[in-house]
């Protein structure tokens, strides 16, 4: 396949997955901001949000004060901010658009789609009236993109790329959605929780989808133990960082070529060292120290994906 190509895919692919959990971690902080607390803690709460998106000093530069409302806007309608559900959501479809020929009717259409409904949305009242339901929205329509792809698109390796794209994404946003509570100043114990922080973790367990599954697994109070290892350690959760690393190892080996061994060995490691992990080592390292590592090298590993397989970034 041509590295072009192979680039268009890989980057559609990232970038609807991203513009889903830019909206999974927006939502949380819309729920938790519901709770009673100070304008200090809800301020903390953005400014968290914020800062594990890295996107803070672009923030300060466009408004003088942190209110929730700013935020979502920034984070959802700025078209200056490339990280924005907008800003991603319209990559995501002109690079579908680069390569039509190489996808299904039924995936060109529902990028387009997606895009089209976006301008509608955004035009209504929708995001300041009910941003949860807009956000329901973009998960949505990542999910039938994905459904989509494997439903009608041949298992070769223009899904490997966008299978890959899809799961360097999500392993960055899920360790980015774990670590936000603790980028935000709170602790690694159980014993300091307040009642406000067990809302929080149930928050962002119905934002990766994973409630019902904690309920299924541990069949037991919410505790930050549980949840890291559910979303970090169990292979079996669809968006455990151990789950994305199955899927990028996989997906790697499928599209190998002369120059990719050492990627390879690279993404193995990292999933090696998940797959033999234990969360009490984890917490004993801090939870926030681990995925910050872990951020930094799934960062190398779509870097070294670029360089191996794909049109290279620009220096």
């Amino acid at each position: 396949m041509l590295s072009r190509t192979a680039d268009h895919l890989f980057w559609m692919a990232r970038y609807t997955e991203r513009a889903e959990n830019t909206a999974r971690m927006l939502d949380v902080n819309v729920q938790t901001s519901m709770l009673p607390q100070s304008d200090e803690e809800n301020a903390q709460g953005w400014r968290a949000l914020l800062g594990i998106s890295e996107l803070q000093k672009a923030f300060n530069q466009k408004y003088q004060s942190l209110e929730g409302r700013e935020v979502i806007d920034f984070m959802v309608r700025d078209p200056d901010n490339t990280s924005s559900i907008v800003a991603c959501l319209t990559q995501a479809r002109e690079n579908a658009r680069a390569v039509r020929g190489t996808l299904t009717t039924e995936v060109w259409e529902i990028q387009n789609q997606t895009w089209l409904d976006m301008q509608r949305r955004l035009q209504s009242d929708l995001l300041e009236t009910d941003p949860s339901k807009f956000f329901e929205w973009v998960k949505y329509r990542s999910h039938l993109s994905r459904g989509v792809t494997l439903g009608t698109m041949l298992r070769d390796e223009a899904v490997n790329f966008i299978r890959l794209g899809t799961f360097l994404e999500r392993a960055d946003n899920t360790a980015r959605i774990l670590d936000v509570k603790y980028h935000g100043g709170a602790t690694d114990s159980a014993e300091s929780m307040s009642q406000r922080d067990f809302y929080y973790w149930g928050a962002m367990l119905r934002s990766v989808s994973g409630f019902e599954i904690y309920r299924k697994v541990y069949r037991d109070v919410i505790t930050p133990a549980r949840i890291a290892e559910l979303l970090i350690l169990r292979g079996d959760m669809p968006r455990s960082l151990l789950a994305c690393m199955d899927e990028v190892v996989q997906n790697l080996h499928e599209v190998r070529n002369d120059v990719s061994a050492d990627t390879e060995r690279f993404a193995g490691r990292l999933r090696a060292e998940l797959q033999f992990g234990k969360i009490d080592d984890i917490l004993a390292d801090g939870l926030h120290d681990t995925l910050t590592r872990f951020l930094a090298n799934i960062y190398e590993l779509g870097n070294r994906v670029s360089r191996d397989f794909l049109v290279p970034l620009a220096a």
